[in-house]
């Protein structure tokens, strides 16, 4: 069941768009932002609100790639993996955080801190390779750099 607050703010989210079903990505997230990531249950009550079905809802959480469908670490790493970083190191970027994780690409650390995903661009191919940590953008990455960000990150 969605709390008073996230129903506040989707509420919220609703009266600036022009139909109630353009809102939904961003009710979402407002849900996403407090829970972490979307279970069925809040994908059914998003729905409702929205006046879609369950099933046209979990469409469009399954298409974006920033909606979470199962649960995720506190830090979400999204590694990009677009042609730009493959030519500048993505493969030794990749590397550098599968051996600090100890976990391979779409799992969580045993402690729940850190998720890695691949991301197919940030949008960010002048400073490449690059990757982001929740909203934190980081670019022009070397193995030392990993390091330093994950620290910062425990």
């Amino acid at each position: 069941m969605l709390s008073v607050e996230e129903r506040a703010e989707i509420e919220e989210e609703i009266h600036h768009s022009e139909h109630k079903q353009a809102a939904c990505i961003e009710a979402m997230k407002i849900v996403q932002k407090r829970r972490g990531w979307l279970s069925d249950e809040s994908i059914r009550d998003v729905a409702e609100m929205m006046e879609m079905t369950p099933a046209e809802l979990d469409s469009i959480a399954t298409f974006y790639n920033l909606i979470f469908r199962k649960p995720v670490g506190r830090h979400v790493i999204m590694v990009c993996d677009s042609v730009s970083c493959w030519i500048m190191g993505y493969e030794t970027v990749r590397d550098r955080l599968l051996k600090k994780l100890g976990i391979g690409m779409g799992e969580t650390t045993a402690d729940g801190r850190f998720t890695l995903l691949p991301i197919c661009c940030l949008g960010t191919c002048d400073r490449a390779p690059a990757m982001m940590v929740g909203d934190e953008l980081y670019r022009d990455l070397t193995p030392e750099k990993i390091d330093a960000i994950l620290e910062r990150h425990r």
